[in-house]
């Protein structure tokens, strides 16, 4: 993929700041990634606007017009009623779904955009739902947790399909050829935690899948620690932790501020181990990570932070570019394929039978 040009869809007006922050961020990832092209949906007068001072990103464009913009605060049905067939965010989809794009980046409406997603893409088989994929810093580098909101709440074939393709993304981002793999609960023993997630953890053991080891049961604080690749959880649980670890950073760095600031020996302190403290800052700055990445449909939607600036905009299309270069989606089909027609699991060996877990009947 590496000598291909990788075309990126764009929902210009998605976002707290629409054009005024999208296009400067695709600008800054244009020129960390010059063979890529974008197609820029929609006011055409404030994209345009917008690219005045980014000429090589106004020449690596093309506009496309749209008179309806999907609201931050519009519920997934009235986007849909509203703006499907004609919105920026449907028309930046729908770019995918035709192949006249390879991947969508969107700061929207998260529900608007997933529910889009979902219409416009179509899940790919064996996938019953989507999962929002989220890139966490670690103490060892960095982990992949899904789900952080897609689907509340899910049965044990579908924790292991959200395992699948978490390590599909580990593969395609991270590039470790065998990601680890561990699910979420409220201990590490097998005998605790609720009967989907053990019934998940025993299907992956079993399955023995080439694409990923599986660790078994991980704790909220190995998140932090980096102890696997990929953690695994539905999304309620899963939303609550990106919300909660979001929140502790900003906690920390208002608590680092105040205290460097009380004193004269504190200011001074901070002066002389600044570069400390700027690597700290850099460290934990959620823009660094900013992304989440839909995984199971037909094709690869990258949803942005809504409030972010440039920077983090410009990671989100990294992003974007990276799944599409390591190939995501056909990692994904091909990990998700052998899981559910692999032997014992209704594949050839088994005569036609369906034999998948019960879970998944």
């Amino acid at each position: 993929m590496s000598n291909t040009v990788i075309t990126v869809s764009v929902d210009a007006m998605g976002g707290d700041h629409g054009p005024s922050v999208v296009i400067p961020g695709a600008a800054i990832s244009l020129s960390r990634h010059p063979g890529m092209r974008f197609l820029l949906f929609g006011k055409k007068d404030e994209i345009e606007a917008a690219l005045a001072g980014h000429p090589k990103l106004r020449e690596a464009s093309t506009i496309v017009h749209c008179d309806v913009a999907v609201k931050m605060d519009d519920k997934p049905s009235q986007a849909l009623r509203n703006g499907r067939w004609k919105s920026s965010m449907w028309k930046a989809i729908e770019a995918v779904k035709s192949g006249e794009a390879d991947v969508c980046v969107s700061a929207g409406n998260t529900g608007a955009l997933m529910a889009m997603s979902r219409f416009c893409l179509r899940t790919m088989a064996d996938i019953e739902r989507p999962a929002i994929a989220a890139i966490w810093p670690t103490l060892r580098g960095e982990s992949i947790v899904l789900d952080v909101g897609a689907t509340i709440g899910a049965n044990a074939l579908q924790l292991v399909d959200f395992s699948v393709m978490g390590a599909a993304m580990a593969r395609a981002l991270i590039e470790v050829e065998r990601p680890t793999v561990g699910l979420l609960n409220v201990g590490v023993e097998e005998i605790k935690g609720q009967e989907e997630v053990k019934e998940a953890g025993r299907l992956l053991r079993e399955a023995d899948l080439d694409g990923l080891d599986y660790h078994g049961f991980v704790e909220g604080d190995d998140l932090g620690r980096g102890t696997v690749d990929v953690v695994v959880t539905e999304g309620f649980s899963g939303n609550i932790a990106l919300k909660t670890a979001e929140g502790t950073a900003r906690q920390i760095g208002e608590y680092l501020r105040a205290a460097m600031s009380r004193t004269l020996m504190a200011r001074l302190g901070y002066v002389l181990a600044r570069g400390a403290f700027r690597r700290l800052s850099d460290r934990m700055d959620p823009r660094k990570v900013n992304g989440g990445v839909f995984l199971g449909l037909n094709g690869i939607v990258v949803k942005s932070h809504g409030g972010t600036d440039d920077e983090g905009f410009a990671a989100a299309v990294d992003m974007a570019h990276d799944m599409v270069r390591n190939g995501l989606v056909d990692k994904i089909h091909h990990d998700i394929h052998l899981f559910h027609d692999g032997p014992g699991r209704g594949g050839p060996e088994e005569d036609g039978e369906d034999a998948r877990p019960k879970a998944a009947q």
